[in-house]
C-alpha cells in the first residue's frame, strides 16, 4: 500500500465514527455500511463556478494552479473529485475481498451520499448546532486510542507528510458531529416505539421468533434386532419402556446412553447439544419441546426404532427470553421507523436545495 493510500486509511480509521449507521444517529465507531442505491439529485437551477479555490472560493478559468475538479455543488458547497475518489479508495481496500461494483456505479452512489451528508451539516449550521473545541478534542483522542497510534505527534507527522493539518481532520470531527447531532434532534427525538407495537409485532411474528430459540437434549435410540419384523419392534418397544422406567426411578442417562443406545451421541451420553429449533425433523422435535426440562418422554417409535428423550433446557418466549425478543422487537420497530422518517427529511431538505451535479462518469 502506498504511504499515500495509508494515510488516507488512517484518516477513514480515524474518521470512522463519523459514519454513523444509517439508521441511528449516535457517533461510534463501527465502519460505515455499503452505500445503498442512489436517489435521484435535485435539478439544479444555478450557475456556478467549475473549479473552486483551496479556500473554497471561486476560481477563475486562468487559475492554472487548481486541477481538482468539482463533481457536485450543493447549495454553494462543492464536493471535489479528490473527495470522492478517496471515499472509494478506501471502500474499495476494506472490501477488497469481495466483489467490487464498476466503478463508475460506485461513484455515483457515493457522491449521492455525499451530497446528503453536506445537506445535513448545512442544516446543522442553519440550526445553529455549535460543537465546542473539548468535544471534538475528546472524539479525536477516543478514535487515535483505538487505533493505538502511539502519539498525536506522530499521527501529526503523518499528515504534514502528505501536506495534510490536524485542523482539517479536526474540522471533518466538527462536522460530523454536527451532523449526528442535527440528525438526533430532526429525527430520533421524534421516532418512538409503543408497546402496544411491540406486542403486536410479537404476535404477528412469533412462529418466526420461535425458530431462532434453542433447546437441549439427550437421546436413546433403540433398534429393532434382526429376526421377524413384528417381534423385533416389539422387543425393542419392551427395551424401551424398561429403560424409561430405569430413568424415572433415578438412573443416570448419560450412562444408559452409552450402554444402550445406538445414535451416535451415545458415547457422549446421549448428549444431542444446544440445538436451533428447524435443525431436527419436526416430529422428533415436537416430541422434545413437549417436554419440560427435566422430563423423560415415552418411548417414540419413528422409521430407525424407539426413541427416549429428555428436555434439558429451552429458551422460550416467556420470562428472561421474553425480555430479551421484546428488546429486539424494539430495536427493529425503531430502525424501521427512523429510516422511513430519515427518508422524509432527508427528501425534504433536497427539495428546498440547489443541486449541480457534474458527475458525467469519466473520473
Amino acid at each position: 500500500m502506498s504511504q499515500r493510500f495509508a494515510v488516507a486509511t488512517l484518516l477513514v480509521l480515524v474518521l470512522g465514527g463519523c459514519a454513523a449507521p444509517g439508521w441511528m444517529p449516535f457517533i461510534g465507531g463501527a465502519p460505515a455500511k455499503a452505500p445503498e442505491s442512489p436517489k435521484p439529485a435535485t435539478a439544479a437551477t444555478s450557475t456556478v463556478p467549475a473549479r473552486l479555490t483551496a479556500a473554497g472560493k471561486p476560481a477563475s478559468p486562468s487559475d492554472e494552479s487548481v486541477t481538482d475538479r468539482v463533481l457536485a455543488v450543493v447549495n454553494n458547497d462543492a464536493i471535489t473529485l479528490s473527495e470522492l475518489q478517496e471515499a472509494i479508495a478506501v471502500y474499495q481496500y476494506e472490501n477488497r475481498d469481495r466483489a467490487q461494483e464498476a466503478p463508475t456505479e460506485l461513484a455515483q452512489q457515493f457522491l449521492t451520499r455525499m451530497i446528503d451528508t453536506r445537506l445535513q451539516i448545512q442544516e446543522a449550521e442553519r440550526e445553529k448546532i455549535v460543537i465546542d473545541d473539548a468535544e471534538v478534542e475528546e472524539e479525536l483522542a477516543e478514535r487515535l486510542k483505538k487505533m493505538n497510534v502511539k502519539s498525536r505527534d506522530e499521527f501529526e507527522a503523518l499528515l504534514k507528510a502528505q501536506g495534510l493539518s490536524m485542523e482539517s481532520v479536526k474540522r471533518r470531527i466538527r462536522d460530523e458531529l454536527r451532523r449526528g447531532r442535527i440528525v438526533g434532534r430532526k429525527v430520533r427525538l421524534r421516532v418512538s416505539v409503543m408497546e402496544a407495537e411491540v406486542m403486536q409485532y410479537l404476535e404477528a411474528n412469533r412462529a418466526k421468533l420461535e425458530t431462532g430459540l434453542t433447546y437441549h437434549a439427550r437421546h436413546i435410540l433403540i433398534l429393532p434386532d434382526a429376526g421377524v419384523a413384528d417381534a423385533a419392534w416389539e422387543n425393542a418397544r419392551i427395551r424401551a419402556d424398561l429403560l424409561r422406567g430405569q430413568l424415572l426411578q433415578g438412573a443416570d442417562f448419560a450412562e444408559l446412553a452409552q450402554q444402550n443406545s445406538r445414535d451416535a451421541s451415545a458415547r457422549d451420553g446421549g448428549d444431542l447439544g444446544t440445538l436451533k429449533r428447524g435443525e431436527l425433523a419436526q416430529d422428533i422435535e415436537t416430541q422434545i419441546l413437549s417436554l419440560a426440562p427435566g422430563e423423560v418422554s415415552l418411548p417414540f417409535r419413528s422409521s430407525l426404532g424407539y426413541h427416549i428423550f429428555r428436555l434439558e433446557s429451552k429458551d422460550s418466549l416467556e420470562g428472561e427470553g421474553l425480555t430479551r425478543v421484546q428488546a429486539q422487537i424494539r430495536e427493529i420497530l425503531f430502525r424501521e421507523k427512523f429510516e422511513a422518517r430519515l427518508d422524509a427529511w432527508l427528501k425534504e431538505i433536497r427539495q428546498r436545495a440547489i443541486i449541480d451535479v457534474r458527475l458525467d462518469g469519466q473520473l
